[in-house]
């Protein structure tokens, strides 16, 4: 059971003070001195994006046991020191042409239920903030809910009350294709300029319901559109710094880094290698370049013959976790330390995690390269999970002054 929940507030309040000239630098005390596991299992370790459900829909496992599979299982979390993870609730762009959207998500909300229902001695599901730090306490692993794609909403305020009733936190607007709220990062052509008028409708009842506003996969004006008009600071769930990976609009440029700090909100780095150095990210456009013109069904035997035929020759050029480290110096001396955080992707990128950082037992090795560059243990602090709580706290405390309540 962990024993330093007195951090926590402490931390928020470093967190809150804006951008002090002597926090956005590593130090170099402080956490010298403390041996990263230990570090990583006595802080609050937060990460906003692993794709645990729609793993499982694929092929089940037990994750409350060790599994054969996938980046996340509870012993390997218990070896990371992982203490709360948003269940990505992911629901494909092909449910924009099928229907079933809302459905679909409401099933893969079921599937984390019936996880902690299995094992309540290890997970609990959580709706606040303070249900986070009371299972900090208690040494259960909280498991949040964050909507991966807006076509959920189906274009109702009412199905969005609804996602939220049942423990969604943080809606990520759109995913590989433009849906009904906002353009995408990939999408070829632009449907919106940005956001919808509904979008923008369901932006602001985002902000009324206390529903962090993720920007991670929308186009850069929507981005610019949403910082225009939410009431509470915004969260990139799973993007890295763009600076590294020039001409990717999935990753942040600098400005944007700097305009979601400036509103108060955060980015949390993701760990695909594809998003973290320039090679791996060219590797990728070419390896779908030579596959989209197949037009190969997604999760098919043959996507995946054709994919290990095409990496036997062509080697994925992995990234190692000093390019974790160089995305977190680079927004950490860009935007402030109160703006970067931890979003994975583990489950959801695949074979192409870096060296060093290839499952949740591995979070230990991130909090050593912390050390080593000089981070001190309030920052590793903020880092691993204390800027996303004073995020997520502000979006409750915006809601309910929306809702008019104390």
């Amino acid at each position: 059971m962990k024993k330093s929940i007195w951090i926590i507030p402490a931390m928020l309040m470093l967190a809150a003070c804006g951008k002090p000239d002597s926090g956005n630098v590593p130090g170099t005390t402080g956490a010298r001195e403390i041996s990263a596991a230990e570090l990583s299992h006595r802080l609050l370790l937060v990460d906003t994006h692993i794709d645990v459900p729609y793993r499982l829909e694929e092929k089940y496992e037990d994750v409350g046991q060790a599994t054969a599979e996938g980046d996340f299982d509870y012993p390997r979390a218990l070896k990371g020191g992982l203490d709360a993870f948003f269940m990505s609730i992911y629901v494909p762009a092909s449910y924009q042409e099928t229907g079933g959207a809302f459905d679909y998500a409401n099933h893969l909300i079921d599937l984390v239920n019936d996880i902690v229902e299995s094992a309540p001695a290890k997970f609990a599901l959580v709706s606040t903030t303070d249900d986070i730090y009371r299972n900090f306490e208690a040494g259960l692993i909280s498991l949040p809910m964050g909507l991966e794609n807006g076509a959920a909403i189906e274009g109702s305020l009412e199905k969005l009350a609804r996602l939220h009733e049942r423990g969604i936190r943080y809606i990520t607007l759109t995913h590989s294709e433009n849906n009904h709220i906002s353009d995408s990062s990939y999408a070829k052509d632009t449907l919106w300029n940005g956001l919808s008028d509904f979008g923008r409708d369901a932006v602001l009842e985002m902000n009324r319901l206390g529903v962090m506003v993720d920007v991670s996969h929308v186009s850069d004006d929507a981005f610019y559109q949403v910082m225009e008009i939410t009431k509470a600071p915004a969260i990139a769930s799973h993007s890295s710094a763009r600076a590294f990976t020039p001409g990717f609009q999935r990753n942040m440029s600098d400005d944007m880094i700097s305009r979601l700090a400036d509103s108060g909100g955060v980015i949390q780095v993701n760990f695909g290698s594809t998003f973290l150095t320039e090679e791996a990210n060219q590797w990728s456009v070419e390896y779908n370049a030579v596959k989209e013109p197949l037009e190969l069904v997604s999760g098919s035997d043959e996507e995946k013959a054709f994919s290990d035929e095409y990496r036997l020759e062509y080697p994925l050029p992995y990234a190692s976790l000093a390019d974790i480290l160089d995305h977190i110096d680079h927004i950490v001396s860009l935007a402030g330390i109160q703006a970067v955080g931890l979003g994975s992707d583990f489950d959801g990128v695949g074979d192409s995690l870096p060296v060093g950082m290839k499952s949740v037992a591995d979070y230990p090795n991130l909090v050593r390269g912390l050390i080593d560059r000089g981070y001190e243990e309030n920052q590793i602090g903020l880092i691993l999970g204390g800027n996303l709580m004073r995020v997520w706290k502000e979006v409750e405390d915006t809601a309910l002054a929306l809702q008019g309540m104390p």
